[in-house]
């Protein structure tokens, strides 16, 4: 056992070790609470009201996590998101 001192910040070496770690990045638009019944009643077509108002940010979240805000931009024929807003780290912590 050694007595090096324990630190809070990561190493170049150790964030390396991450690097190849996949995480699943997701963008809600926004979100909404229905009953069962309602549910069932939608078809094709149907339109469904969100908590959120037009050109309002999107949240970027990996693995469930928000960590930023943005908006929908294209690239080329895809959509993507651009990132106007990064959660600070310690305000994610805090959501764990």
């Amino acid at each position: 056992m050694t007595d090096a001192p324990m630190t809070d910040r990561p190493t170049p070496d150790n964030m390396r070790l991450l690097e190849n770690i996949g995480v699943k990045l997701s963008v809600e638009v926004g979100r909404t609470e229905l009953t069962i019944r309602d549910l069932l009643r939608l078809s094709e077509g149907s339109v469904i009201e969100l908590d959120r108002l037009a050109g309002d940010p999107l949240d970027v979240l990996v693995n469930g996590t928000p960590i930023a805000k943005g908006e929908v931009v294209m690239v080329g024929e895809r959509f993507g998101i651009r990132f106007g807003q990064i959660i600070d780290p310690e305000k994610r912590a805090e959501s764990l």
